[in-house]
């Protein structure tokens, strides 16, 4: 059974660090500010506001922070200000004895998927898939999805739901809930990193600025090293910023739902489309190795957390 990092407490700290890409200082005020609010002290790493070309600091620089976070047994969670590209160069480099002996909440999306499939696979340990320093620029306590993180986080017991999708395919199953950014899912495999025994698991994807023919290539990629077989549902998130070329690909529609439908069309098991997750505003927290419950029907999707 996946390890459950602590709950957090009024007064814990959270580090917020940059393992991949730069972000400037100021887009992270108001989340420190909020965290606070929230009643959390927190601790700025040395890569927020620092660059180096398009990274947050020289690879040694950002294994450092990152580091530094995750021996520190007075931080509880860490929050990454953002993803980016980056960690795949630091991965094996990075000590989780600490971590391993003293679990704490690993925070963000994207690039961080990385940390989510590694953490997941070698550790057993949860981590979380949530908004990042930048959401909390959108409406602050107002953001729904915001929120998400801070209930996540105090250990509240949440369920979300979205409407229907017209290529859904209905059911009801229950899993431990993997996944992440689609890229670096299909970057993961072939690695000790990789999400690797996917059976009986709920597996989520998003993914945003990619290339339509790409997305048919990398779910190609997938379904033949096997990490579509015997999940026991599916989760499509959001597939945002999604370009075409010159001459359209047009396999199966120009729709990128529809290019992800036509290679799930011989599964099975629940899957729905357009959940809010992803590189989107309306990006829910969810726990990387949590299990949930998925309700996938005409009526309506939802997904609740057992634990």
């Amino acid at each position: 059974m996946t390890r459950i990092p602590p709950y957090l407490q009024q007064g814990d700290t959270i580090g917020i660090v940059c393992p991949s890409g730069y972000m400037p200082y100021e887009k992270a005020e108001t989340c420190i500010a909020t965290l606070q609010q929230w009643g959390f002290k927190v601790k700025v790493g040395k890569t927020l506001g620092n660059q180096y070309n398009y990274f947050s600091g020289t690879d040694e620089e950002r294994l450092a922070d990152l580091q530094s976070m995750l021996d520190d047994v007075e931080i509880k969670a860490i929050l990454c200000g953002r993803g980016g590209y980056g960690l795949s160069r630091i991965i094996d480099l990075i000590n989780f004895d600490a971590f391993v002996r003293n679990p704490k909440w690993i925070i963000g999306f994207s690039d961080i998927t990385l940390l989510h499939g590694h953490i997941n696979q070698l550790f057993g340990i949860a981590t979380l898939h949530s908004p990042m320093a930048a959401a909390f620029n959108d409406g602050g306590f107002e953001n729904e999805y915001v929120s998400s993180l801070y209930k996540a986080i105090v250990g509240d017991k949440v369920s979300y739901t979205c409407a229907p999708h017209p290529l859904n395919k209905n059911g009801e199953v229950e899993g431990e809930l993997i996944g992440g950014n689609l890229s670096i899912v299909a970057h993961l495999i072939g690695t000790q990193s990789a999400y690797k025994n996917t059976e009986g698991k709920i597996l989520f994807l998003e993914d945003v600025g990619e290339y339509l023919y790409n997305i048919d290539r990398l779910f190609i990629q997938l379904k033949r090293s096997g990490l579509l077989d015997n999940l026991a549902g599916l989760i499509i998130g959001g597939f945002t910023d999604m370009k075409d070329t010159v001459i359209p690909f047009g396999s199966f529609g120009s729709n990128v739902y529809s290019i992800i439908s036509h290679h799930l069309s011989t599964y099975t098991y629940p899957v729905c489309f357009d959940f809010p997750v992803g590189h989107q505003t309306n990006n829910y927290a969810l726990k990387v190795g949590g299990r949930y419950q998925l309700n996938v029907s005409d009526r309506e999707v939802a997904l609740v957390v057992s634990y």
